[in-house]
């Protein structure tokens, strides 16, 4: 049930903002962002109000003889569509995670199965790049090392678009891949798995590195030979000391190193404090879908069977092919509506 009191209250705001900004009073752009943020929830709450108003009056034109008929015309269609108009207003009213909107960074690694993890966890690389690209977001290398099969050693790219974090979040975890390995001469079906881990990009004001807890040391980058050797002592490794997190880079630029490596140590122990903020107020439950545990098995990938599995909320789907092609929205929008539906719930929406 949807409070009144709740929904006069988000409208209200909104007033005092707009009547804010209009007389140019206070912090325009914090003002600006709660305005931002307010709007599509005050525009679906009129939506539902205006909704309930036509209702109301379509009841009451049943007692007029004169009207009547046209009441019973319109009342069908306005009933059903106030669940809908309601659902979408519960939504909006949902707590927002701050970090949907922000670019990602992701982070790619072969886990058990040797040359042929690594080679699967190229393939998820592709698959990522090939959704954002669908998706007209920007993926950009930070750091990538090849093994000499062409598998990924590991792989980090930074994601920048409209509601990057937002759909990406869930596919942190372990994916596993069940498959004849192109290195298995004798045609049997081998299981390896790769990590995937999305990180929302931290800013400097969300999280202050003390530089006295950090260790830089410069060493000679490496490659896989051909192409990816890198020809200066340009790589850049850092250790914070206190979490004992360690990232490195090895771009051309040692200056660029640096402040490449100071941003993936940020949106790290950011995500550290997410997750345990998250922690904290999860600890007498926990979403179906997902906190985002490294070491949860989230999906498998079986290719004889052209079959794909997400473990999280039972779904599989039997197009291996387009989905390693980089047609995720089937699974990214089913695990969105089952986190809002658990949100939903735990709201009492």
């Amino acid at each position: 049930m949807i409070s009144e009191e709740r929904l006069q209250k988000i409208l209200d705001r909104f007033g005092y903002i707009e009547a804010r900004m209009s007389q140019g009073g206070g912090d325009i752009a914090a003002l600006g962002r709660e305005y931002a943020e307010l709007r599509p929830v005050v525009e679906q709450i009129r939506d539902w109000q205006q909704l309930q108003g036509d209702l109301a009056d379509a009841e009451e034109m049943l007692a007029d003889p004169e009207m009547k008929a046209l009441a019973e015309e319109e009342l069908p269609a306005l009933r059903a569509r106030l669940p809908e108009a309601e659902h979408a207003l519960q939504l909006t009213l949902l707590p927002k995670d701050a970090a949907d909107a922000r670019p990602a960074m992701i982070e790619i690694r072969p886990g058990t199965g040797g040359d042929e993890a690594a080679l699967f966890a190229g393939d998820l690389l592709r698959m990522y790049q090939r959704y954002a690209e669908a998706r007209g977001w920007k993926m950009e290398m930070v750091e990538y090392q090849e093994t000499e099969l062409g598998g990924v050693k590991e792989a980090v790219a930074a994601v920048r678009g409209e509601g990057v974090f937002a759909r990406l979040k869930f596919e942190s975890g372990v994916h596993r891949v069940q498959r004849v390995p192109e290195t298995e001469s004798g045609g049997r079906i081998h299981t390896s798995a790769a990590t995937v881990a999305v990180l929302p990009e931290a800013e400097e004001v969300d999280i202050a590195i003390d530089p006295n807890d950090i260790r830089i040391d410069t060493m000679r980058a490496s490659g896989a030979g051909g192409q990816h050797v890198n020809t200066t002592d340009s790589a850049v490794r850092i250790t914070h000391i206190p979490t004992g997190i360690v990232v490195t880079s090895s771009e051309k630029s040692q200056h660029q190193n640096r402040a490449i490596a100071m941003q993936v140590l940020r949106n790290r122990l950011f995500d550290m404090e997410r997750q345990r903020a998250a922690d904290a107020r999860a600890a007498d439950r926990k979403s179906q879908v997902g906190t985002g545990d490294r070491s949860e098995r989230i999906r498998t990938y079986n290719f004889p069977q052209g079959r794909i599995t997400d473990h999280r909320i039972n779904l599989t789907l039997y197009k291996l092919d387009a989905v390693m092609q980089g047609d995720l929205d089937d699974i990214i929008d089913a695990l969105i509506a089952d986190h809002q539906a658990a949100l939903l719930a735990e709201e009492g929406l």
